[in-house]
């Protein structure tokens, strides 16, 4: 071998007549099959690599144990870094239960919605709601008397955990009263609290803390929620709107049948009282709260957000209520060994399902979404366990993100622009058009029928000018201004002036004109069947609510993640046997508590029963 050329690994390593025996000896070995002799030599290198191979194989034994040991721990004890815990199969502990209702939102709200928010603000695509990022499954929603529930029906299976039928406040088929997760809570120790846009007295808060054989009997709920009850006072917080059903009959604003003064009961029975921007401000978000009280905004519903928020100081927005209760609960249970238990509502998504109207449904959507995730937050600082679980009662609308609006195949499109273009809702458009028709008189729509000609008058002159002048206001006023549409028809702008004979009301017509523009569709003015999505601010918590479950196990984990299995049955047994005693309004017929049933009857069925359901009265 020449010089430079040495074996590759050789260089300075040394050679021995020792290393070149054993090369021959080894070489022997290989050639005849036959072990050599020759002793091994376990160096300190070779023990070394023994060593540390023991040591790794040690280590991952024990990293699978102590994985196995924490993962049941985790199973078992659920520990949270707020200090709760559970036990046995049972919670122990301080904790808060923040239960959140989306009424009438079903998952096409969502798209719409986040669609129509990137749009209208130059988000990208994967831009998200802070619903998207807690969603965790869905729920049923069928009643005891239809496979499409009502609210009323909705809300009694959260707050008793058990169907019932269509117009329920609590109350079961078979006429006897459910004891509910607020009322249990309360007797508990659980301090308690509701929070919605709507009237207070409307189906989903009654469910919570309230009795009647039928949701129309709002005069009965008010007195029971502040305390003509029989089990006492079950609420310690109460806001939202409804103060007409609180006001004697002989007021100004009363919706009362009878002259019962509400509001005096409630101050009787220990509430402080608020009814105006100016006396929610006072209570400087919770910090400066005396419970238990009561705060009216509104004689009926609060406006919807795409209108409140122009009228920002007369009412508060939903988050404005929620971040309000949640501190004076925080405050109030601060030296208590247990928490509180809040329901909020963004009630008027329903309503806006109800009326067909995109645009107010858009930001009801977003004003839930807000108040959603300052509950996050506020259970990310507070140092008490707690856990948010929100869900629907119910879609409302049969709402589509498509429409075809012609015979022909539909192009696959449908417009958010629109709906941004919109600064009023049709329900507040239809108020301001019959404000302004109050002061010109308008001949009635064309009937058809012919009479014979008669000279013209100055008085038809006059109505001629009040008719152009009425077409002017809702081409600029409402259409332009109000809805961003600046292409209407002669026949839309009839049908608006003649609204008055038209089967449907102006906000109808409003609404549909703004949905036909935004290629939006609707199958329904009333609640549809569709599943709806559950949401929690903890997934390891709310585990039972994970796939698709019936809108009763949402009510079992209400109660069970407050222990209240003693409670429920105690306050159960107790209204059943005050039950009789004709507190819960009127008695109704097995028309109503059996419920039409799911068998085809006819095309174009009325309507049976009480309520109209329409957008002039209560939405249901």
């Amino acid at each position: 071998m020449a010089r430079g050329e040495e074996p590759l690994f050789s260089q300075g390593r040394p050679s021995s007549d020792h290393s070149n025996e054993r090369s021959v000896e080894e070489e022997d070995a290989l050639l005849t099959g036959q072990r050599t002799n020759q002793p091994r030599n376990y160096g300190w290198a070779f023990w070394r690599e023994v060593g540390l191979f023991a040591w790794a194989v040690i280590a991952t034994v024990l990293v699978i144990i102590f994985a196995v040991l924490f993962s049941h721990q985790q199973q078992t004890s659920k520990p949270t870094p707020s200090g709760g815990g559970w036990k046995d199969g049972r919670p122990t502990g301080k904790r808060n239960l923040i239960f959140m209702v989306s009424d009438g939102m079903g998952p096409t709200s969502l798209s719409l919605t986040r669609t129509f928010r990137q749009t209208e603000t130059g988000l990208p695509i994967d831009d998200v709601l802070v619903l998207d990022d807690h969603l965790i499954g869905t729920s049923r929603t069928r009643s005891t008397s239809s496979l499409i529930t009502d609210s009323a029906a909705g809300a009694t299976a959260f707050s008793c955990a058990q169907k019932s039928y269509n117009g329920a406040i609590s109350v079961l088929p078979n006429r006897n009263p459910c004891g509910t997760v607020l009322e249990a809570a309360k007797r508990a120790g659980y301090m308690t609290g509701l929070v919605v846009t709507t009237r207070i007295t409307d189906a989903t808060p009654a469910c919570f803390a309230a009795h009647v054989n039928h949701r129309e009997e709002e005069d009965y709920i008010a007195a029971q929620e502040v305390g003509e009850h029989p089990l006492g006072r079950v609420l310690d917080l109460i806001l939202g709107g409804g103060r007409c059903h609180f006001l004697p009959n002989t007021t100004d604003h009363s919706c009362r049948k009878d002259d019962r003064n509400i509001v005096d009961l409630a101050k009787k029975n220990g509430f402080s009282y608020v009814s105006d921007r100016k006396g929610f401000d006072g209570l400087n978000f919770g910090t400066n709260v005396k419970l238990p009280l009561v705060g009216l905004f509104a004689d009926t519903d609060i406006p919807y957000e795409i209108d409140r928020r122009n009228m920002n100081d007369i009412y508060p927005s939903l988050d404005e209520m929620a971040r309000t209760a949640l501190e004076a609960l925080k405050a109030a249970t601060e030296d208590s060994d247990k928490g509180f238990f809040l329901m909020i509502e963004g009630s008027r998504i329903d309503h806006a399902g109800h009326g067909n109207d995109p645009a107010a449904q858009v930001h009801e959507v977003l004003a839930y979404d807000d108040a959603f995730a300052s509950v996050l937050e506020f259970l990310d600082r507070d140092d008490v366990e707690g856990v948010l679980v929100g869900t629907s009662d119910h879609e409302t609308g049969g709402l589509a993100t498509a429409r075809q609006l012609h015979d022909s195949y539909p192009e696959y499109h449908w417009f958010p622009t629109v709906l941004a273009n919109a600064s009023h809702s049709a329900e507040n458009l239809a108020y301001q058009l019959r404000d302004h028709q109050a002061g010109h008189h308008i001949s009635p729509l064309d009937t058809g029928i012919k009479t014979p000609p008669r000279p013209r008058s100055k008085q038809d002159a006059a109505e001629e000018e009040a008719e152009e002048d009425l077409k002017s206001y809702i081409r600029t006023t409402l259409l332009s201004n109000g809805l961003g549409i600046s292409d209407p028809t002669d026949a839309e702008i009839n049908r608006l002036i003649h609204s008055s004979s038209d089967p449907w009301p102006a906000s109808y017509i409003f609404a549909d004109m703004i949905s036909r523009r935004a290629q939006v569709g609707w199958t329904t003015h009333g609640h549809s069947a569709v599943d709806v999505n559950i949401y929690t601010s903890d997934p390891e918590q709310a585990r039972p609510l994970q796939g698709n479950r019936e809108n009763t196990d949402v009510g079992k984990f209400l109660r069970e993640y407050l222990d209240l299995k003693d409670e429920v049955e105690s306050v159960t047994k107790e209204l059943k046997e005050k039950g009789k005693e004709g507190w819960m309004g009127k008695v109704l017929g097995e028309e109503v508590v059996g419920g039409r049933g799911d068998h085809y009857e006819g095309d174009f069925r009325k309507r049976d029963g009480l309520g109209c359901g329409c957008l002039g009265g209560h939405a249901y």
